[in-house]
């Protein structure tokens, strides 16, 4: 797949605003400060499509785009560290759950992993409550080109066997670098084989 447009729609403090389509939807979320904006950006071939800051906690609403006229993709609010209220931070909290919860034509989550980091209990709790409700998701590791491919291997496999313990199927996952383009091809192929799997099931 090659995306030629990506178009900013709309903020949204909660899924009820959010009007229903019938294009299929990809969100991303992730840890604060995991590189979720920078992969988007990487991913649409726009610089400044998703606003990029060395502040955790930037995206603070669902901003939704249109890509190539074709399918949605939902930029979410990071759970974890960031410097705002524990108030703010649980309103970012119902946020993500209702609309992962009622959003009918969300076809993956993908959940975004440092992959420079052991792996951090946030991070797994997400993924159960996420599995727990039977969210169609993927694991995305980032910032691979920040260290060696071994290390990064390592990372990978110990998330995964930690994550084994609570799960009998792994989700999919993919290595990316919004630096290098790592994992590009192979995370846009997987959302237009879901995209045709979508369209399927519509007609």
């Amino acid at each position: 797949m090659r995306i030629d447009t990506a178009t900013f729609l709309a903020s949204y403090a909660n899924v009820n605003t959010c009007p229903e389509s019938e294009l299929p939807e990809y969100a991303f979320i992730g840890r604060s400060n995991v590189g979720k904006s920078s992969l988007i950006n990487m991913l649409t071939n726009h610089s400044k499509l998703a606003k990029t800051s060395s502040k955790p906690g930037k995206t603070q609403l669902l901003n939704q785009f249109l890509i190539n006229d074709s399918w949605l993709l939902m930029d979410m609010p990071g759970y974890g560290w960031a410097k705002v209220s524990k108030t703010e931070k649980a309103k970012w909290e119902i946020m993500n759950q209702q609309y992962l919860l009622e959003r009918k034509n969300l076809c993956n989550l993908f959940v975004l992993i440092d992959s420079r980091l052991p792996p951090q209990k946030i991070d797994l709790e997400f993924l159960n409550w996420a599995g727990e409700n039977e969210i169609p998701l993927s694991i995305v590791f980032t910032k691979a080109d920040k260290q060696s491919k071994n290390h990064t291997q390592s990372s990978v496999a110990a998330f995964m066997r930690e994550l084994k313990k609570y799960w009998i199927f792994l989700p999919p996952s993919f290595v990316t670098s919004a630096e290098d383009k790592r994992g590009k091809e192979e995370l846009l192929g997987y959302i237009e084989e879901a995209n045709g799997l979508f369209m399927q099931k519509s007609d």
